[in-house]
């Protein structure tokens, strides 16, 4: 039985009633994944959701696409592309650019997720990758930034890195929507990078990272297969042994004797 995609209406009806999931996807199978898995909520690149094939591999999933690095010089530039991706049936925008850009997207009816917490592309005004809000006065400012975000018309937040009982404290004092990354419970979703939950992340893993399956594992074992399958197509063509007959076509004897004749040979 299909789901119906929910609407911003129904996230916030959902507020304090259940832990809802969510995942970072980069892929239509990731994707279509999640939506077979009944995962809630996705933040996707936005070429993604450009993707014509998306909404056939997605249908029910609330798509969220954005970037925490993002190229867009002015707050209309950013509308501009808001609308593009709005209209290609994105559910709400990620914006992690500054109050007035959230501002101007919310006056035109835009659902905006906004950021608070440890930001990827402001880490350095906060000490590097580390938990923020562990002292009651930046505890204080990430509470001020949710209440900004409120003011100027944002749907959500996602907290990222924050100690637990300063997350539900915020959570609790809040009407947006608060997608926990690593910020414990006592927000209204839990959030994970699919690259993680899979096991392709080959890098550094986050304290709150949880990996279900190892998939670098596999690739790596299909990488040598890959390589096997190559080299043994190199061997066959150095031998003779490729192609063999099964793989050609050859000429009806008499129509061979014609072409060769009348090439004089």
């Amino acid at each position: 039985m299909s789901r119906k995609r929910p609407t911003v209406a129904d996230i916030r009806a959902m507020k304090g009633k259940r832990q809802l999931t969510m995942l970072r996807v980069m892929t239509l199978e990731e994707a279509e994944a999640a939506e077979r898995a009944g995962v809630d909520i996705v933040s996707i690149p936005p070429e993604l959701l450009l993707n014509p094939q998306y909404r056939d591999a997605a249908p029910s999933l609330f798509s969220m696409p954005g970037d925490n690095f993002y190229e867009f010089g002015t707050a209309d530039d950013f509308v501009r592309f808001a609308f593009r991706l709005y209209k290609a049936s994105a559910d709400a925008i990620y914006c992690a650019a500054g109050f007035p850009t959230v501002k101007r997207l919310a006056e035109d009816n835009i659902p905006v997720i906004g950021h608070v917490g440890l930001i990827p592309s402001r880490a350095t005004w906060t000490g590097g990758f580390k938990a923020v809000g562990k002292t009651a006065e930046s505890a204080l400012q990430i509470f001020e930034a949710v209440k900004t975000y409120e003011e100027v018309g944002a749907f959500g937040a996602e907290i990222e890195v924050v100690p637990v009982e300063v997350a539900q404290a915020i959570s609790e004092r809040t009407s947006l929507i608060m997608l926990s990354m690593g910020a414990g419970t006592g927000c209204d979703a839990q959030y994970l990078f699919a690259e993680d939950v899979l096991g392709t992340n080959r890098g550094h893993m986050p304290r709150h990272s949880k990996v279900y399956r190892n998939f670098a594992a596999e690739y790596d074992r299909l990488q040598k297969e890959r390589i096997a399958a190559f080299s043994e197509f190199v061997a066959d063509v150095n031998s003779l042994a490729y192609p063999e007959e099964k793989h050609i076509v050859r000429m009806d004897p008499a129509e061979l004797k014609s072409f060769m004749t009348s090439l004089g040979g």
